[in-house]
């Protein structure tokens, strides 16, 4: 639990570590915008009339945003764990932006963010047992393979369901905020303020990714935030909460495999999970083949605009969210 005793160091160095990653993601994600319209690294909105063309990717102004602001908190604070997590990162964000610039094989972002789980384990950024519902469970001896399968699972859950304008950018920041409360139960103070830059670097780049959408985070930004996301749980000792914190995602990974029955690359699905009607709004595919997600699920009942879609999502995440809280409460008062 965090120390009171330190409080006063804990705010000052979390609004360092704060102001630090939003502000330069903020403006490095405006800048971001400028450079790659003029590089013409720029893809489709398939959902908007017209297809604009949108920049892509604002991964790099995230973690740039991250990697200041951890770099500040190790300096100021001296542990390990606030390098662990970052390293995890930064090699989830040079994934990413490697899948950015080509189309890579399905397999590779799940089997390359292994080595992103890494300086958890090397760093020993880590605990021997997980908490659950009616207490802890000591596992010492499987826990680092269960850390080799966290992140990426935590950063391909993320990936996959950034499929809408503003929806995986969003759904970070609300599933951050029981995951922030249960680090400052269960967890450490470098943890807690090691989450900060996530947490306020999303939040200026959902600025920008909100709908109606004038940069896409990419791979490189996804499976950052999904990575990181998955370090910070691991390392604050929040595991379970991280888990249902993000059950939708989970879900929409969860169905997507089992319907394509194989791990594929999303661009590389030829068959779609919905489509854009006359009036601009999205349906389910009535194709056979096509694979089930979240989304498609959502619009059994009938066609929604993009942006009613992404609100439901929302909702989906806060119902999500709030069972984090509720598991939060059931913890502590096992554990005490």
């Amino acid at each position: 639990m965090l120390d009171l005793y330190y409080a006063k160091e804990i705010i000052i160095y979390g609004v360092i570590a704060s102001a630090t990653s939003f502000f330069i993601t903020l403006f490095g994600t405006a800048k971001m915008i400028e450079l790659l319209t003029a590089k013409g690294e720029v893809v489709q909105d398939y959902h908007k009339p017209h297809k604009p063309t949108i920049p892509r990717p604002a991964g790099p102004a995230l973690v740039a945003g991250i990697v200041v602001a951890e770099i500040l908190l190790f300096l100021l604070t001296w542990k390990v764990r606030v390098i662990a997590i970052l390293l995890t990162a930064v090699i989830s964000f040079f994934i990413g932006f490697v899948d950015d610039k080509k189309v890579l094989p399905g397999w590779f972002k799940p089997v390359t963010l292994v080595i992103a789980a890494i300086p958890l384990i090397v760093l020993g950024a880590h605990e021997s047992h997980l908490n659950l519902e009616f207490g802890r469970v000591a596992i010492p001896l499987l826990y680092i393979p269960l850390i080799l399968v966290i992140i990426p699972i935590a950063g391909n859950t993320i990936n996959s369901i950034d499929v809408l304008n503003g929806v995986a950018s969003g759904f970070v920041i609300i599933a951050m905020i029981p995951l922030l409360a249960s680090i400052a139960v269960f967890g450490s103070n470098e943890v807690f303020i090691a989450a900060l830059p996530l947490f306020f670097g999303t939040i200026a780049l959902y600025k920008y990714h909100k709908f109606p959408s004038k940069i896409f985070p990419g791979d490189s930004g996804t499976l950052l935030m999904g990575a990181m996301y998955g370090a910070i749980a691991i390392a604050g000792n929040s595991e379970i909460i991280g888990v249902i914190a993000i059950l939708p995602a989970v879900m929409n990974s969860f169905l997507f495999l089992a319907s394509v029955k194989k791990i594929v690359e999303h661009r590389k699905v030829k068959s779609r999970p919905i489509v854009l009607i006359d009036d601009f709004k999205l349906a389910a595919s009535k194709e056979k083949n096509a694979p089930s997600t979240l989304v498609r699920l959502l619009l059994v009942d009938g066609p929604l605009s993009e942006k009613d879609v992404g609100y439901r999502i929302f909702k989906l995440a806060t119902f999500s969210s709030c069972l984090a809280f509720i598991s939060i409460i059931v913890q502590y008062y096992f554990l005490i």
